[in-house]
């Protein structure tokens, strides 16, 4: 792997830059005359393309007589021109009128993540209940709850039992989710604080390929991006089974031709499904101003606050159930549970220094509080007490980024050079990180690990476009720099006498990561890539600082690589396709009840994706994705080299009805296959088939009335699972077999909204 990583630099610092006949340029307008940022002018000739800037202003090179040009952004109709003498080096301006969304708006062009744009019609046509069902339209991705609605969700891509978000690097408009260090496991990523409505579209990427993505991006990475502004104000009420209500407010505070403000809120409260209510309560409140003069800069300034408390049945022994001792949505402890707040402020800036040249910065301060009761064994450690225990964290992060855009243009116009380097830094203060044994969620019986976390990563990177015909390579190298401290309140110093306060030793790493991508569009309708790069995930302070503990990798590396195809065999017809492999040095494993990560060695991964989207017609549009992957331990003998719950065959899909008309709504599916628990395979996680729906009738100009359910056809599911060593309060020997949290049953809401 060493000896790739420095092919690949190399590659990446040698790539060949040619050096710079006719253009165009112009403006793209909707028809009240606003600039439209990000549409794209695309030569269906040679395959060259360019976007708008803020400003709606583009600048296209190598064009000639006879080209032709397709001016195109989502939710307008397409416009094309045959390129005349009139329009070389000349100034072309263009008016898109508005259309409903379709699939036959998006052209396929060299973009390193060119998919992303056909995803985004199933995110702008498909309301989303929970901003952890967005994640579900990036194609592999299934993220099951295990913790009363409170928790992370798990997620499982491309062979990954991810847990809570190690190998999936998630933000939200530059904002990081994954927590470092976590007091419950390394990356959790909790979205809980995103409100469903506000999110405007979604960039994902799978694999470790993209210089802009660091710490956790081995898997893969998931973007959110939010609402800059609301065209109308909303309130809407759901309320349902498991006396569940939820409300949301959507309100303008002021609107002016280059700035508005905006609020939005949501409470959500429900018991749940199972015997011991929940009593789940949500509160998401989110503060937006942004200023745009359309010319050459934007303000985005961010506020929100996020707190939610739940009771929590856990997970629960099979031999529970099938013994007649608890039902399905029983408890074995029904004092789990938890509470846990974030609250944010973000600022994103956007300055076009020139029509070749811009800068993007950022910066955030997020205060965060965690607490959770779990009891996955039940009384295997202490047969008087049980097993509960106490996870608790109080964390400041803060940081910063700015990345600097530049293109350039060879003599003779027929390569295009884009240049993106940038400089970031995030800083994690984590107060009081302790993991105790306690009793019903009041007494603390002793604490197994109390100390502070601090951890720093300073990082820089420089990524490179080059588009020459139809080809567009794209070399990449990051750098990350971490610094691991930890003081430990509960260990001895170095002559083995007890203190209060022992700080561990300092630890200090950086890693290089390369990326070399290759995209050959062949024609408008068909293009093959080839992705290659180096990712990464951190290790836990807690570990990596401990003196007395074995040396383990502090930025154990993954390298991986995508061979795939993307093609529009019919203009509303999307199909993808792809084989790849994935390596990491180096994987951890949570033990969350005895406060340590352990390895579990070098592992492998390969396996092919498949997709299509079809725009059947006007208000249909389906989606189909599955997934195949094997996985496995590259240390360990033959038949014990399964990793534990890895997915090999999932698959997600759906249909979607818009602007049928006053009728809209989607039917879906998700899809795993049984997979192996441990390492042998001898316990078998079963797989599961959920169907969800959604419909919604407008039954006025403002008014829409909506039902949403879940496990449309009542199937018997769970939802997590997990090999477990477990005692029951009655039983002398333990017992080692999946423990499971049930998945809900049918859950029918009912969604009353008005628009004004």
């Amino acid at each position: 792997m060493k000896q790739i990583k420095l092919i690949m630099c190399a590659m990446v610092l040698f790539v060949p830059m040619a050096l710079m006949a006719h253009e165009i340029s112009g403006t793209i307008k909707d028809e009240d005359g606003k600039p439209i940022d990000g549409a794209g002018v695309y030569n269906q000739t040679n395959g060259s393309y360019v976007y708008t800037d803020m400003s709606g202003y583009y600048e296209l090179e190598d064009i000639d007589l006879g080209d032709v040009l397709l001016f195109h952004s989502l939710g307008y109709v397409k416009q094309e021109l045959t390129v005349e003498e009139i329009h070389l080096d000349a100034v072309y301006n263009v008016i898109l009128v508005e259309e409903a969304i379709s699939l036959d708006q998006v052209v396929l062009v060299s973009k390193i993540n060119a998919l992303n744009n056909f995803v985004n019609i199933d995110v702008k046509t498909n309301p989303v209940k929970s901003a952890q069902e967005i994640v579900r339209k990036v194609p592999g991705i299934i993220i099951g709850q295990h913790g009363g609605g409170g928790k992370a969700e798990q997620f499982f891509l491309r062979g990954f039992d991810i847990d809570h978000g190690t190998d999936l690097a998630l933000s939200v408009d530059g904002l990081p989710v994954n927590m470092v260090s976590h007091a419950h496991g390394q990356g959790y990523a909790d979205l809980h604080f995103i409100i469903p409505e506000t999110i405007e579209d979604i960039d994902f990427g799978k694999g470790p390929y993209y210089t802009h993505v660091g710490n956790f991006n081995t898997a893969g990475y998931v973007a959110l991006n939010t609402k800059k502004k609301i065209d109308n104000n909303q309130i809407t009420v759901e309320g349902g089974q498991f006396n569940t209500v939820r409300a949301l407010g959507m309100l303008k505070i002021s609107e002016s031709d280059f700035s508005n403000t905006y609020v939005a809120s949501e409470l959500l409260l429900t018991d749940g499904v199972f015997d011991s209510p929940q009593n789940f309560n949500r509160i998401n409140i989110l503060g937006r101003y942004n200023f745009n003069n359309y010319t050459d800069e934007e303000l985005t300034i961010s506020l929100s606050h996020f707190q939610s408390r739940w009771n929590q049945s856990g997970q629960i022994p099979q031999r529970a159930v099938d013994q007649g001792l608890i039902s399905r949505f029983g408890a074995i402890d029904d004092t789990e549970g938890g509470n846990t707040s974030r609250s944010n402020i973000w600022v994103n800036h956007f300055k076009q220094l020139d029509e070749h040249q811009s800068l993007k910065t950022k910066a955030f301060l997020s205060k965060y509080t965690f607490e959770l009761f779990s009891n996955f064994t039940f009384f295997l450690n202490d047969p008087v007490n049980g097993d509960q225990i106490q996870q608790v964290e109080d964390r400041t992060i803060i940081g910063a980024e700015t990345v600097y855009g530049r293109t350039f243009h060879t003599k003779d116009h027929d390569t295009q050079i884009g240049i993106q380097s940038g400089l970031g830094f995030r800083y994690d203060d984590n107060n009081d990180v302790q993991l105790s044994r306690t009793r019903n969620r009041r007494e603390i019986l002793s604490r197994l690990s109390f100390g502070d976390v601090d951890e720093v990563n300073a990082y820089s990177f420089i990524n490179a476009d080059i588009k020459l015909d139809r080809w567009t390579i794209n070399p990449g190298l990051r750098m990350d720099y971490f610094n691991f401290a930890y003081d430990d309140f509960l260990n001895f110093d170095g002559e083995g006498n007890p203190t209060s306060i022992f700080r561990n030793p300092q630890v200090d790493d950086f890693i290089l990561s390369p990326k070399l991508n290759f995209i050959y569009s062949a024609s408008p309708e068909f293009q093959v890539f080839l992705k290659n790069g180096f990712g990464f995930h951190s290790n836990d302070a807690r570990v990596v600082t401990d003196p007395v503990g074995e040396v383990e990798e502090t930025l154990p590396s993954a390298f991986g690589s995508d061979l795939g195809i993307i093609a529009k065999p019919l203009n509303r017809l999307l199909v993808n396709a792809g084989i790849w492999y994935l390596a990491l040095e180096q994987e951890f494993v949570f033990v969350g009840d005895e406060a340590v990560v352990e390895p579990s060695g070098r592992t492998r991964r390969y396996g092919g994706d498949f997709g299509l989207r079809y725009q059947i017609n006007n208000w249909l549009f389906a989606n189909f994705d599955i997934n195949y992957t094997i996985a496995r331990s590259i240390d360990d003998p033959d038949g014990e080299d399964f990793i534990p719950l890895a997915p090999d065959l999932t698959s997600a899909g759906g249909l979607s009805v818009t602007n049928l008309g006053k009728f809209s709504g989607n039917i879906s599916y998700r899809y795993i296959d049984d997979r192996p628990a441990n390492e042998d395979d001898s316990l078998v996680a079963e797989g599961y088939f959920v169907t969800d729906m959604n419909l919604n009738y407008n039954f006025s100009k403002n008014w829409t009335l909506g039902i949403i359910v879940e496990n449309l056809f009542d199937v018997e599911w769970n939802e997590t699972q997990f090999a477990t060593e477990t005692r029951l309060f009655d039983e002398l020997e333990s017992v080692e077999e999946i423990t499971f949290t049930p998945g809900a049953p049918f859950f029918l809401r009912g969604r009353l909204s008005i628009t004004f």
